[in-house]
């Protein structure tokens, strides 16, 4: 017995056509999405593949300007100490200075200015996820060390290297100040200034104190200055960060839009192809009874 080929061919045909309609059907219903595949819209899925390259580096400038923030965040907190503890030196300065005060006086107040360029070179010290924070872009070692040879008692081991962070396709921000800059600057050397002070409370004349209290006021009024970089970071980070969230959101948008689906449309396609591939099969059944009756008979 043989049916006619071509008949067979296509209802065979017919029939896996409503099927597929049917898988891709429940594939939009299962994922929320149009497009499934690149040959259910190729035009479709070269444009979302364009959009995913885009989110991609979204989410890349998003991770670099989140830690670029807590990082300029950090030093701004850091700075902001180290500009309280001067101010602290200042005022013992100030006191030491005064003809009243007695060389004890003195003595007990050159103490506490030398606490004080501890806790500053502390703070100089301070890391950010494993990584000095003002050792420019060494990393691996404390940026300052004690050096009793050096005139300050510590010695820089970073580099001069500034931190620029990539946030955008045409945007950097830098994230750091070396701390070559920041406390041994020749414009105003904070550990210098400290360490002066502490020896002219220790030994040197009212005048000298003085001398050494202004130069302790010139750092600074340079680490204020300095001060301003980290502020500026966390405002440019700030609005970036701002800006690509709503980028991404864009973006979510633009690809919900090639080939998302909404679940309404995606239950009436699944219906409507459930439908067509009862009635493909239905058909396909009669044709097939009826190719065969013709040939019995």
């Amino acid at each position: 017995m043989r049916i006619n080929p071509n008949i067979n061919d296509a209802v065979n045909s017919a029939i896996e056509q409503s099927q597929q309609a049917v898988t891709n059907a429940f594939e939009q219903v299962s994922t929320g999405q149009r497009v499934n595949q690149p040959s259910d819209d190729p035009a479709a899925s070269a444009a979302y593949i364009q959009l995913q390259a885009q989110s991609a580096d979204v989410d890349q400038y998003t991770a670099n300007a989140s830690s670029a923030l807590s990082q300029a965040q950090l030093s701004d907190s850091v700075i902001t100490s180290v500009v309280s503890l001067l101010n602290q030196a200042i005022t013992l300065g100030t006191e030491g200075a005064n003809s009243t005060s007695s060389a004890t006086d003195r003595q007990s107040i050159a103490t506490e200015v030398q606490g004080i360029l501890s806790n500053v070179v502390g703070l100089a010290n301070t890391t950010f996820q494993g990584v000095s924070l003002f050792g420019g872009t060494a990393s691996g070692q404390a940026a300052f060390v004690a050096d009793p040879t050096s005139p300050t008692g510590y010695t820089y081991q970073g580099n001069s290297n500034v931190n620029q962070v990539q946030v955008g396709s045409a945007l950097s921000v830098q994230a750091s100040v070396p701390g070559s800059t920041l406390f041994e600057n020749s414009s105003g050397s904070v550990l210098g200034a400290l360490s002066g002070l502490a020896t002219a409370l220790e030994s040197g004349t009212s005048a000298q104190i003085g001398t050494a209290t202004t130069a302790v006021t010139t750092a600074l009024n340079y680490v204020t200055s300095q001060h301003a970089v980290f502020g500026n970071a966390v405002n440019q980070l700030n609005s970036q960060e701002t800006y690509l969230s709503q980028e991404t959101v864009t973006l979510t948008s633009q690809a919900q839009s090639l080939v998302g689906i909404s679940a309404a449309t995606a239950a009436e396609n699944l219906t409507q192809a459930e439908t067509a591939n009862s009635s493909v099969l239905a058909a396909a059944a009669k044709v097939i009874q009826n190719t065969l009756l013709n040939y019995l008979q």
